[in-house]
């Protein structure tokens, strides 16, 4: 089997129940605190992560900044929460799954062909690279950093 070059996923145990863990990262309005790239999100048509809703999230890496739109496509909590930006480019989701006393957190990454596609015709070849060295290094990260918010 074949790696999908565009696609990647990392785990993180954390002493906590799944249902703390869901409440946590399908806040949306908290990403900012463990992100590498987004500065902060707000919901634009609810409040809470519910199958449909949308949100702004906006971002920042060196030398340049964004916004961009996402719609909430899984929200089951204690279980799964995901959402896809601009009309499919991207699917980032979160799952959990009760381990040992805690959960097990899951971040996983999609980069779809026309998400892929788009960039690479606003930013060449480089650009869908470096959004794949981006995921790879930075969901890592930022599991870690989700740890270290929920742990204290």
């Amino acid at each position: 089997m074949t790696e999908d070059p565009y696609a990647f996923a990392d785990s993180v145990w954390i002493d906590a129940t799944p249902h703390h863990v869901y409440d946590v990262v399908s806040d949306i309005t908290r990403h900012g605190e463990w992100s590498e790239f987004t500065r902060s999100c707000e919901w634009e048509d609810a409040t809470s992560a519910v199958v449909g809703a949308h949100f702004t999230g906006h971002n920042s890496r060196p030398g340049r900044d964004w916004s961009t739109r996402s719609e909430v496509v899984a929200a089951t909590p204690g279980q799964e929460f995901a959402w896809e930006v601009r009309d499919g480019f991207v699917r980032w989701g979160y799952t959990m799954a009760p381990d040992g006393g805690g959960t097990r957190l899951t971040q996983s990454w999609e980069f779809r062909r026309v998400g892929r596609e788009y960039i690479r015709e606003t930013f060449g070849e480089d650009g869908v690279t470096l959004r794949v060295n981006d995921a790879r290094t930075s969901i890592p990260a930022t599991l870690e950093r989700i740890k270290k918010v929920i742990e204290g």
